[in-house]
């Protein structure tokens, strides 16, 4: 497991992740950020809630709160922020990357430019 030194993580997201994880009752639940290829804009994030490591799994820690991601989507979140958000419309995780070129007006997808 090593350390995903070029991400960063807002406070409240911090909050929201540990929040989860007392309301779930898992000490051990963090928040997996994963970028595959598809979407409207040619690579989309997944957001979940997972108590398992894997092999390649890289971590981001703050205040006791994790965000892992795997080795192959480290490259797309290089100097991105996971941020929490709460407004009028809602509240939801968002993933404020510099990577992207562009993205869709859902949130979840994104392209960069090669």
């Amino acid at each position: 497991m090593t350390t995903a030194a070029n991400m960063t993580m807002s406070d409240s997201a911090a909050r929201r992740i540990l929040a989860t994880r007392e309301k779930q009752a898992n000490p051990k639940l963090m928040l997996r950020v994963t970028v595959f290829g598809g979407g409207c804009s040619g690579f989309k994030y997944t957001l979940d809630f997972d108590d398992q490591m894997n092999a390649d799994d890289v971590t981001l820690e703050k205040n006791g709160a994790i965000v892992v991601t795997d080795e192959s989507s480290l490259p797309f979140l290089q100097n991105a922020l996971v941020d929490y958000e709460q407004t009028l419309m809602g509240s939801a995780f968002k993933i404020k990357n510099p990577n992207a070129a562009s993205s869709c007006g859902c949130g979840k997808s994104f392209a960069v430019e090669m």
